[in-house]
C-alpha cells in the first residue's frame, strides 16, 4: 500500500483555528473561508429544527436508541443548485451524526446513512430569495432554502448507505445498491441516527454535553469550490428518563451555528482545544483537533480527534511522536459505529508504539470495506503520559488510506507551528533529537526542515538561518 501523510502542527490555547465565531448563527457565504457571496451554487445547512426519535432496540447484544434531525438547506451561493431526484445525481445527500464532549473529551457516538433529496421549496431562511419555480421544484433558487424536518430525514425510503458517495467531488451513482440488510435487524433503528443506550445514560454520563450535526454533499457544490463549508452543529440537551418507544428524549438548544463543523463545539465547551484544518490536494479536507489536561495522579491526558469533512482518500492511520523515556498509559481509540448491515466494518484501530511514535492504524486498503476514517465521521485517539507537553516543534502524521490519484497526487502537507507533545525533560533548544548533545543528528533533522516548523528553535515557527545559527553556536 503507498500511504500519504499530512503532517502539521498542532497548538494549545492561543494558536487555535476558528473556521468563524462561534457565539455566531450565520458566517458569511463563499466556501466558509473567504467571506462574501460564492461563485456557483453553495448549498449550507442553515438550520437544525427538529428531532425524532423511534423506538429502541437490541442488536447484537446492545441497546441502540434511534433518531433524526431536521436539516433547512440554504442557498448561498449566487448560482441555482440542482435538485434532481432519484435516479438522478444531481441532488444533495445529507448525513447526520451525534458527538459527546464527556471528560473534556469530544468523541462521535452515531451517525445515519445519508438521506437523498427530491424537491427543494424555495423560502427566505438565509435572507432575500430569487425563487426557482413555485410549488417543489428540482432546482433550490439562489438564496433560497428548503426545509426537510426530522420526521422526512428519518424516512428509511429515501436513507442511502454512504459508501456509494465520493464527497471530495459531490459525484455518485444514481443506481447504486446498498448493502443488504442482515436477517432480524430491527427496523425501528435501521439506517437512522444510531447511539447506544449506554452512552445517553446520564447516570453513567455525568456531566457530559450533546451535539447534534448535518451536512449536506452536492456535485455542483462541489465542482464549485464551495464545499468546505456544508456541515453545520447545534446543541442538544438528553433526558434523564428512558422510554421504551423512544429512547432518551433529545431536545435542541441554542442557535445552529452554520457553516461549522462539530468538532467546534469541542473547543467551545473547552477554550484550549487546537483545532486546524488540513487540505488534501485534488481531494477533500481532514479537520484535527488536540488537548491535553493534567491527570490526578500526576500524570498528563493526551486526546487527538480526526474528522473527515469530505475527503474521499481517507485516513488510514495517525502518528504521535513520543521521546525516549516518555510512559504511556491508557492508550484508547474510538470511533463511531457503522450499522444496519452497511458495507464498512467495525473492526478497531491497533496501537503500535516503535520508533520514537505511538501509531494507530486501520487496515490496509486491500479491503476496500476497512473501518477507515470516512467522510463525515470522527475517530478518536487518547493516552496518558507522565510527560507534560512542550513548545517544541513535532510532527504528527495523518495516513491517507487510498493511494494518490491523477487527480490527487500529494503525499503531505506541511503546517507549521508549534506543538504540544511528550517530550522528555530537559532538552536544550537545539538539541531537536533530546540526546543531549548538539550534533551532526540535530544539523541533519534541523536541514531537512528548512523553510518549514519542525525544526524552529527560536519560536519563530519557521526554520531558517536565524534557527541554524543558533544550533551553531551551541555545538556539542
Amino acid at each position: 500500500m503507498k500511504t500519504g501523510t499530512i503532517v502539521g502542527a498542532l497548538g494549545l490555547g492561543g494558536l487555535a483555528v476558528f473556521l468563524g465565531q462561534l457565539n455566531a448563527t450565520a458566517l458569511p457565504g463563499g466556501s466558509g473561508d473567504d467571506g462574501g457571496v460564492a461563485a456557483g451554487p453553495d448549498v449550507i445547512v442553515g438550520a437544525l429544527p427538529d428531532i425524532s426519535a423511534y423506538a429502541p432496540a437490541v442488536w447484537q447484544g446492545v441497546t441502540y436508541c434511534a433518531y433524526a434531525v431536521g436539516t433547512t438547506s440554504c442557498n448561498i451561493g449566487n448560482q441555482q443548485l440542482l435538485w434532481e431526484p432519484n435516479p438522478a445525481t444531481t441532488h444533495p445527500v445529507m448525513p447526520q451524526n451525534l458527538y459527546r464532549v464527556k471528560n473534556g473529551v469530544i468523541k462521535q457516538i452515531g451517525q445515519s446513512w445519508i438521506k437523498h433529496g427530491f424537491c427543494a421549496l424555495q423560502g427566505t431562511l438565509c435572507g432575500a430569495c430569487t425563487p426557482a419555480g413555485g410549488g417543489c421544484p428540482t432546482v433550490l433558487g439562489v438564496g433560497c432554502s428548503d426545509p426537510y424536518s426530522s420526521g422526512l430525514n428519518g424516512g428509511q425510503g429515501d436513507l442511502k448507505s454512504r459508501y456509494g458517495v465520493n464527497a471530495a467531488t459531490g459525484v455518485y451513482s444514481g443506481t447504486y445498491s446498498d448493502p443488504a440488510i442482515p436477517s432480524g435487524y430491527p427496523s425501528s433503528i435501521r439506517e437512522r441516527i444510531t447511539v447506544p443506550k449506554n452512552d445517553l445514560d446520564s447516570t453513567m454520563n455525568a456531566g457530559a454535553q450533546y451535539f447534534i450535526e448535518g451536512q449536506y454533499v452536492q456535485v455542483q457544490d462541489a465542482a464549485a469550490g464551495n464545499d468546505n463549508n456544508n456541515a453545520s452543529y447545534r446543541k442538544v440537551t438528553v433526558g434523564t428518563t428512558y422510554s421504551t418507544s423512544t429512547g432518551y428524549s433529545l431536545t435542541l438548544t441554542g442557535a445552529t451555528f452554520q457553516q461549522i463543523p462539530a468538532i467546534y463545539a469541542w473547543q467551545s465547551v473547552h477554550s484550549d482545544v487546537a483545532i486546524r484544518e488540513y487540505d488534501v490536494a485534488g481531494d477533500g479536507r481532514f479537520i484535527v483537533g488536540s488537548r491535553v489536561t493534567l491527570n490526578t495522579d500526576g500524570t498528563y491526558h493526551y486526546s487527538y480527534n480526526v474528522f473527515n469533512l469530505n475527503s474521499d482518500r481517507n485516513g488510514g492511520s495517525f502518528s504521535v511522536p513520543i521521546a525516549t523515556g516518555v510512559v504511556l498509559t491508557n492508550i484508547a481509540y474510538s470511533a463511531p459505529f457503522n450499522h444496519s448491515g452497511d458495507t464498512y466494518t467495525n473492526v478497531p484501530w491497533t496501537a503500535t508504539q516503535a520508533g520514537g511514535s505511538i501509531t494507530w492504524a486501520c487496515e490496509p486498503n486491500t479491503n476496500a470495506n476497512a473501518h477507515a476514517i470516512r467522510w463525515s465521521t470522527m475517530h478518536t485517539f487518547e493516552f496518558d503520559a507522565n510527560s507534560a507537553p512542550t513548545d517544541a516543534s513535532q510532527i504528527l502524521t495523518l495516513g491517507i488510506w487510498k493511494a494518490p490519484t491523477a487527480s490527487s497526487t500529494a503525499t503531505s502537507i506541511s503546517v507549521q507551528g508549534k506543538k504540544p507533545l511528550p517530550v522528555a525533560p530537559p532538552c536544550a533548544d537545539a538539541d531537536l533529537d533530546c540526546n543531549g548533545s548538539v550534533d551532526g543528528a540535530d544539523l541533519a533533522a534541523l536541514l531537512s526542515c528548512w523553510g518549514i516548523a519542525c525544526g524552529d528553535v527560536n519560536g519563530d515557527n519557521l526554520t531558517d538561518g536565524a534557527d541554524l545559527g543558533i544550533m551553531l553556536s551551541a555545538w556539542n
